[in-house]
């Protein structure tokens, strides 16, 4: 078995977007299957030729998830399982389940009680989970192309790096936060003030020989970050890099350490350029 992808998270996070995107990938996708059933399931793929297999196991099958840890190690004898869960904030739970005017599968009182026992419900699962993705402001489409770097056809280990601003909250899904706020900040030069990080001028700024050796250190820490995580068995790594606004030099930095960091399969996001906001 070449890749075995266990989807699990909170109703409204994204599981269906990502069990689509799995089968767009190549695997055999399966929903709401309980724990014991996912080595018969191996078994049979393996039997017929399918070599990549993807299940999403969630609260809906909550009285099969005593048998969680017993079912990954019996598995992990054809393919080492790697755990997924997707994960948001109440609130835009609550504003996407009025969006679609669908009932709670745990059908609590109210919503916000079936939030919170989702979540109990889902604690063992979320705590062995090796990668969790906070889609509270991911688009469908940015959630697939997180998948795709972590999952694709062409994907080793998997390096996601992604820009954002402090301002606007930090994120919750990183392995590792990196801070560019002590870089120059073109924000405070009106020529540059409204152009992102993407453009070779602002870059410059935030390059320039101040900024080059923080730059430098920051780049080799994250290096030996990787390097760590892949030696101890990690399949995937995600780096935050923040500013004020994560319009300058969050994305900057990001778009840079790609560069430096093109030995590895990586993936960029920047979270919050569409607000299209600098900041002191």
């Amino acid at each position: 078995m070449e890749r075995f992808v266990v989807v699990s998270g909170l109703s409204g996070a994204g599981k269906t977007t990502a069990l689509h995107a799995l089968e767009e990938f190549g695997y055999f996708t399966a929903d709401n299957l309980p724990p014991s059933l996912w080595l018969p399931l191996l078994e049979g793929c393996e039997a017929r030729g399918l070599h990549k297999v993807a299940v999403v196991t969630d609260a809906r099958t909550r009285h099969f998830l005593g048998d969680l840890e017993s079912a990954l190690a019996a598995c992990a004898i054809m393919s080492k399982p790697e755990l997924v869960f997707l994960d948001a904030d109440d609130d835009v739970l609550i504003r996407r389940y009025g969006l679609t005017r669908r009932s709670h599968p745990l059908h609590e009182p109210t919503l916000l009680g079936d939030l919170f026992e989702e979540r109990r419900v889902l604690g063992e699962i979320r705590a062995l989970s090796e990668t969790l993705i906070d889609t509270s402001s991911l688009s469908s489409k940015a959630l697939i192309e997180r998948l795709r770097g972590l999952f694709g056809a062409d994907a080793g280990f998997a390096v996601t790096l992604f820009s954002f601003g402090f301002k606007h909250g930090a994120p919750r899904d990183a392995d590792l936060v990196l801070d560019a706020r002590s870089l120059p900040n073109p924000f405070y030069l009106a020529d540059l003030k409204d152009r992102s990080g993407l453009e070779p001028d602002v870059a410059a700024h935030v390059f320039s020989s101040e900024g080059t050796a923080f730059y430098r250190e920051m780049r080799e820490f994250a290096a030996s970050n990787l390097e760590a995580a892949q030696r101890s068995g990690r399949s995937n790594y995600a780096i935050a890099v923040g500013c004020t606004g994560g319009f300058h030099r969050s994305i900057a930095v990001t778009e840079s350490l790609a560069r430096d960091l093109s030995m590895y399969h990586v993936t960029i996001a920047h979270r919050d350029l569409e607000l299209g906001e600098g900041g002191a």
